[in-house]
């Protein structure tokens, strides 16, 4: 099959086979994604991020825990592209390794807040009643804090490690995204194919499983992807106060508070771990922008 005729099999308007119609819609959205060039930007950055952190030992220049004292606070140089900190360790190779670290906190957090809100709400817009009280009051508890405050509290009483800072993250991440999934149900609950399902025989968990994830999926994954670049602060806000990573790990919030002393004299410290958090942010929010225009179930490109 010739790339024109594929990319013709793929837009048909009457694709012959359930295949043929998934793999053109996943085509169809990559177009609208491609057209995005900003969205494309945020994927070549976070690209390169996951390759800097699955490379990691190879392409860093000096161990991330190597000290050179007589080497310490040095500006950036042909030796030390990003300069040293305090302890003479290379800033870029804390960096390169650091990216490990985020990864992990990011990647953890995105995969289990959503599934509790998912859960959660979506069980609270299909049972309604009692059910639904119970679990949104719940879930107000855990929006009438701040998230920071929050995740800080149960650091605090769990012990700061990077295992405690993401279980706090997540459990503190998870009421936006049960509220959007009990938004969607609402909407969906009483659809004829949710009635006709039921007719058929299909028991509530198969309902929710089968119908009713399948179409809160779409939304709950853009609003992860913008939710990216805030939990990334938060962790990185964790780190800064000493809940997170503990040393000498080479986490980004931990190195910007070693940094903060030698702020006006050595700025190189601080500003290039802040530059590494503001750049994987950025990336992650012009990522949710594209998905939203491509999984918008609603059309609504504003």
């Amino acid at each position: 099959m010739s790339a024109v005729s594929r990319r013709d099999w793929l837009l048909s308007d009457a694709p012959q086979t359930r295949r043929q119609a998934r793999l053109g819609a996943i085509y169809q959205g990559w177009l609208t994604f491609r057209a995005n060039k900003l969205a494309m930007l945020g994927l070549i950055i976070l690209i390169l991020l996951i390759g800097m952190a699955i490379l990691a030992p190879w392409i860093s220049p000096y161990s991330p825990y190597s000290q050179n004292l007589a080497n310490r606070l040095q500006p950036p140089s042909a030796a030390n592209w990003l300069g040293t900190d305090a302890l003479g360790r290379d800033i870029l190779s804390r960096l390169i390794h650091g990216s490990r670290i985020t990864l992990f906190i990011v990647g953890t957090v995105a995969l289990i807040a959503p599934i509790i809100g998912l859960f959660i709400g979506t069980v609270a817009g299909f049972a309604g009643g009692w059910v639904d009280q119970v679990l949104m009051r719940i879930t107000d508890i855990f929006l009438a804090f701040p998230k920071l405050i929050l995740a800080l509290a149960f650091v605090a009483a769990l012990g700061p490690s990077i295992g405690n800072a993401v279980l706090a993250l997540a459990l503190t991440a998870w009421p936006p995204y049960a509220r959007l999934a009990r938004a969607e149900t609402l909407t969906i609950r009483n659809a004829d194919f949710i009635a006709a399902a039921r007719l058929q025989g299909a028991s509530r968990l198969r309902l929710l499983i089968r119908h009713i994830w399948p179409l809160c999926v779409s939304s709950l994954i853009v609003r992860v992807a913008l939710d990216m670049a805030g939990i990334i602060l938060s962790a990185a806000g964790l780190g800064f106060l000493g809940l997170g990573a503990q040393p000498p790990l080479p986490e980004w919030g931990a190195m910007i508070s070693d940094g903060r002393a030698y702020i006006l004299d050595f700025w190189w410290v601080a500003a290039m771990p802040g530059l590494a958090i503001f750049t994987v942010s950025m990336a992650f929010n012009l990522l949710g922008d594209g998905l939203r225009d491509v999984l918008d179930p609603k059309g609504d490109k504003s």
